[in-house]
């Protein structure tokens, strides 16, 4: 069964910073490409950045370039996240499909995500 997990969320200062971890079971997660997306209560989830299989990054959303960068090694992707920010804090999802253009589909692979909060 292939699944993503995801670590590495949790509570910091605005500030701060915080790596996530995506890593896989059941798959090679180094065949695909994979999306960060976050979604804070009560608005829509957000693309955050995606990263290819041969670790090109497709994009970064505008709210986070410069503070966050996407990585890869050979079954994770990370998302180091500095300078975090209040309206940083969401539930921080990944996902998994051959392409970066595909990820965001309900038929990727996904993770059930980790909190991050970003409060003083």
């Amino acid at each position: 069964q292939k699944e993503l997990a995801e670590s590495g969320g949790g509570l910091v200062q605005p500030g701060e910073s915080l790596r996530l971890s995506c890593s896989a079971s059941g798959f090679a997660l180094n065949t695909y490409a994979v999306g960060w997306f976050r979604q804070a209560p009560g608005k829509e989830r957000e693309g955050v950045s995606c990263i290819r299989n041969d670790g090109t990054i497709t994009f970064y959303a505008d709210s986070v370039k410069g503070r966050f960068t996407i990585s890869r090694d050979y079954n994770t992707v990370y998302l180091q996240m500095n300078s975090l920010k209040p309206e940083d804090t969401a539930v921080y999802i990944c996902a998994a499909d051959v392409l970066c253009s595909t990820v965001s589909d309900r038929r990727a692979i996904w993770g059930r995500g980790t909190q991050v909060t970003v409060s003083s």
